[in-house]
Formats: C-alpha cells, sequence, structure tokens
C-alpha cells in the first residue's frame, strides 16, 4: 500500500504531524470590528480581580466586582507594560462574544493595584515556565 501526498503539502495525506488551524471564533483586539471597538470603548468601565492568566495559552478570567459569571481576557486586549497575574486588581470594558451575545469577554483591561507579593513581568521578559 503506497501513501499518497497532498501536493500542498509535503507530508503524507494522513500524517499525524498535519494540522489544521482553526481560527478563534473569539473576536479579539486583532480581529474585532472598528465598530465593535468604539461601542465597548464608549462604554462603561467595570472593576475586578484577575482570577487567573496563562502568558503562554495567552488568556485567563477575571472575577467581576458585581455579581456574575467569570469573564475571559486575551492576550491582546491587555494594555500596559506588565503581565497581569492572580490576584491583581484591574479595570476594563466589556464586549459581547458572538454568535450568541450571551457572554462577554474583557477588553481594555489595565492593571490598577498589583497583587502584593507577587513578581510582575514584563511583555518582554522571557517566559517563566513554573513547574
Amino acid at each position: 500500500m503506497t501513501e499518497t501526498s497532498d501536493p500542498g503539502n509535503s507530508s503524507p495525506v494522513g500524517s499525524p504531524h498535519r494540522e489544521f488551524l482553526i481560527p478563534s471564533p473569539l473576536p479579539t483586539k486583532r480581529t474585532r470590528t472598528y465598530s465593535q471597538s468604539e461601542v465597548a470603548a464608549a462604554g462603561p468601565s467595570f472593576f475586578g480581580k484577575v482570577k487567573t492568566f496563562c502568558r503562554e495559552k495567552g488568556h485567563g478570567f477575571i472575577i467581576p466586582k458585581e455579581e456574575g459569571d467569570l469573564i475571559f481576557v486575551h492576550i491582546s486586549d491587555i494594555d500596559g507594560d506588565y503581565i497581569p497575574k492572580a490576584g491583581d486588581d484591574v479595570t476594563f470594558k466589556k464586549c459581547l462574544i458572538p454568535p450568541k451575545n450571551e457572554k462577554y469577554s474583557a477588553i481594555h483591561v489595565k492593571i490598577v493595584h498589583a497583587a502584593e507579593g507577587v513578581m510582575h513581568e514584563t511583555w518582554d521578559a522571557p517566559i517563566h515556565h513554573d513547574h
């Protein structure tokens, strides 16, 4: 039995190394339309606390100060020079997540008070792996 190759790909068809990249359905700063960004920027600011943020994965969650569900935050929607850490107090704007427009993601996220006793890194610092 011979394997066939896809002319546009040097790996054999069905190869475990062949990957298909599926774009994220979540609009981020890179993919959000200008009108979506303008509507969110004109909206009210909210306060919350970072629950988790993983620089390697590029996302995390914020616990809103007012009641409600955790709010997703994407790495491209963080403003400032420092990487958010669990316990940081932040301000943010909200943007609905399509297609259902039932949940929000946080955009224009800014650290207003860093968690005490936690070392904060800048974006240009090397990634430290916690094991």
